[in-house]
C-alpha cells in the first residue's frame, strides 16, 4: 500500500479544533483538500502528520503553535487614526479589515480596540498562538 511521502499529491478531510475541542474549520461537508506536500501550502505540522498515512488511514495530530501560525507578533498590533480610514467605515471590535501595503499586497486586519481618535487593528492571524488538533483522513494520493 502506497503511503504519503514529500512532494506527493494528496486529497484529505480534515477537522481542526483548538484545545478546547472548539471546531474551526472542517472539509467533511465540502469536498477534501487537495495539494502537494513541500510547497508551503499549509502549515508545517500540517503537512508533517500526513506523512507515511495510506489511504483511507484516519489519525488524529496534535501541532504545537510553533508549527501552525506561530506566535503572535506585536509589531502586527498597530494603532490607527480614524481620520485614514474611508468616510463610509464605522469600526467596530472584531470587524476585519484588509489593507493595502505600498507593494501592492494585502493584509488582513481584526479590529482590537475603538478608541475616541484612532482603533487598534491587529494583523496576526487569528490562530496565532495557539495550539492545533486535526483529525485527518487521507482519500487519495496521485
Amino acid at each position: 500500500m502506497s503511503q504519503v511521502k514529500q512532494d506527493d499529491t494528496v486529497k484529505v478531510h480534515y477537522t481542526g479544533k483548538l484545545e478546547d475541542g472548539q471546531v474551526f474549520d472542517s472539509s467533511l461537508e465540502r469536498e477534501p483538500i487537495e495539494f502537494t506536500l513541500g510547497q508551503g501550502q499549509l502549515i508545517p505540522g500540517f503537512e508533517k502528520g500526513l506523512l507515511n498515512m495510506g489511504v483511507n488511514e484516519k489519525k488524529t495530530i496534535n501541532i504545537p503553535s510553533e508549527e501552525a501560525y506561530g506566535e503572535p507578533r506585536p509589531e502586527l498590533v498597530q494603532e490607527v487614526d480614524k481620520s485614514q480610514l474611508p468616510e463610509e467605515i464605522k469600526p467596530e471590535v472584531g470587524m476585519g479589515l484588509v489593507s493595502k501595503s505600498p507593494d501592492g499586497r494585502e493584509m488582513n486586519l481584526v479590529v482590537t480596540e475603538v478608541k475616541d481618535e484612532s482603533i487598534v487593528v491587529d494583523g496576526n492571524h487569528p490562530l496565532a498562538g495557539k495550539d492545533l488538533i486535526f483529525d485527518l483522513e487521507v482519500v487519495e494520493i496521485k
